[in-house]
């Protein structure tokens, strides 16, 4: 295999990216404890970013979102994602982001889509308003000063609402420097199959900041493949890494020239697992709720390999480091990496009704209505 020229680096302001792959915001996953493992088994190289943070959370220092913000001290750049549908917190949010130097880097989220997001005229409803994308982009940038800001976005609401070339436009306008567009609507959530021409025509569109792709990439070699066919400048990859961080080890072997995957034996997998967990564990400040929230991961871990469904309730209720080490050392680990492990995962739920604040839909730059009371509660993210 020979390595994908012409370029493999992203220029993310002044960072320098390579190769072009990102580690797409997920809640409840893309904490500190999951961008640690994905960093070391890339050997540090990529960016990898927060998950959603509110920007009314941050602007209200809730105790939550003040956590989801840490980075560790070998993360760099560290990069947040942010969500917030008034320009005026926005604003706040990447100011004080700047003035107490909480990252290197700032992306938006307005690809979203969860009902609690876009009921609210959040994530991919709110490209939909015009003159409020552009209004909270301005913010963002003017704000931000020399922090390079991002966006990541969706085709649009459905079918017959898309927005992303006039959302891509603005970003252009109001200085953003890069974009990210997930190929499916929100009505399409995750199910059926991401759009790749919609990236080949937002990177021919705007032509003047990197476009980065995203959706349906569960190999190193979808990444390079797609990589290919849209021309895009980089890959943002979020279920395909789920229970598989080495994904991002793939991933630097293909963009530098090698097809030497990564294919660990269960008993490799249960290692990391531990290690998941444990680091967890120390985020939190807790074992057992590091282990708790470890729960959700063990089933992506675990996929393709033969285990019984007893033996998977048990490791979905464990509750210690100790229990954890008990269950995985009854596995048969030397099951080598399952034929097809590589394919989807996570959610495919598809064709849901997108959630919309009452009459979102009568005028695109109609922006009565949304104010400062449309964020969400200080969730912590």
């Amino acid at each position: 295999m020979t390595p994908l020229a012409p370029s493999s680096t992203l220029k993310i302001g002044p960072h320098a990216v390579q190769p072009p792959v990102v580690l797409a915001p997920m809640a409840g996953i893309t904490n500190a404890p999951f961008r640690t493992l994905c960093r070391e088994f890339s050997g540090g190289k990529g960016l990898f970013v927060s998950e959603m943070i509110t920007t009314r959370a941050l602007v209200e220092r809730n105790e939550k979102t003040m956590q989801l913000i840490h980075f560790d001290a070998t993360e760099t750049p560290r990069s947040i994602q942010l969500y917030g549908v008034d320009p005026v917190t926005v604003g706040k949010a990447v100011r004080m982001i700047v003035e107490e130097d909480l990252a290197d880097h700032i992306d938006l989220n307005f690809g979203c889509p969860v009902p609690k997001v876009t009921r609210k005229g959040g994530g991919s409803a709110l490209p939909y308003k015009r003159p409020l994308l552009r209004a909270i982009l301005n913010e963002a940038v003017t704000g931000a000063g020399d922090l390079p800001v991002t966006m990541k976005m969706r085709k649009g609401i459905d079918d017959d609402h898309i927005t992303y070339l006039d959302a891509g436009r603005i970003a252009v306008e109001e200085g953003v420097t890069a974009i990210a567009l997930h190929g499916r609507t929100a009505a399409q959530h995750y199910g059926g199959t991401a759009d790749w021409d919609a990236i080949a025509r937002l990177k021919e569109h705007v032509p003047e900041i990197p476009v980065l792709g995203n959706g349906d990439i569960w190999s190193a070699d979808d990444a390079l493949r797609m990589v290919r066919e849209t021309g895009c400048d980089g890959v943002v990859v979020g279920r395909g890494c789920l229970g598989r961080p080495w994904l991002f080890g793939d991933l630097v072997a293909a963009f530098e020239g090698s097809d030497a995957y990564a294919t660990p034996t269960l008993k490799e997998v249960a290692v990391v697992m531990r290690r998941h967990a444990e680091l967890l564990g120390e985020w939190i400040g807790d074992e057992t709720r590091g282990v708790i929230d470890f729960r959700k991961h063990v089933a992506w871990y675990l996929k393709g390999f033969s285990v019984g469904s007893e033996m998977r309730k048990r490791l979905a209720i464990t509750s210690s480091l100790a229990e954890l080490d008990a269950h995985l050392g009854q596995l048969d680990l030397d099951q080598p990496w399952p034929v097809g492990a590589d394919g989807p995962r996570g959610r495919t739920s598809g064709n849901n009704r997108v959630v919309l604040p009452d009459g979102w839909l009568k005028d695109p730059y109609d922006c009565a209505g949304v104010s400062a009371e449309a964020e969400l509660d200080t969730s912590g993210g």
